[in-house]
């Protein structure tokens, strides 16, 4: 991360979701990211920023919340 926070790529870890996706995957970081969407198989994996942090403070933890389908 940058030291004002903004527009750096960085590695979160992923919590949950379907087995098939990564535990971790670079993202592009902007101040106040909170939230991810991951298209995965047709639909896209949603993730939600978790306060903890493994191993602190460099690697976000981002959690599982549901999965969409792709609008047709």
């Amino acid at each position: 991360m940058t030291d004002n926070g903004y527009d750096s790529t960085v590695v979160v870890v992923l919590e949950g979701g379907p087995a098939t996706l990564p535990q971790t995957m670079s993202v592009q970081w902007t101040s106040g990211l909170s939230k991810i969407k991951i298209p995965h198989r047709g639909g896209h994996e949603h993730f939600e920023l978790i306060e903890t942090a493994v191993p602190p403070p460099d690697q976000p933890v981002f959690r599982w919340t549901t999965r969409t389908k792709v609008a047709e």
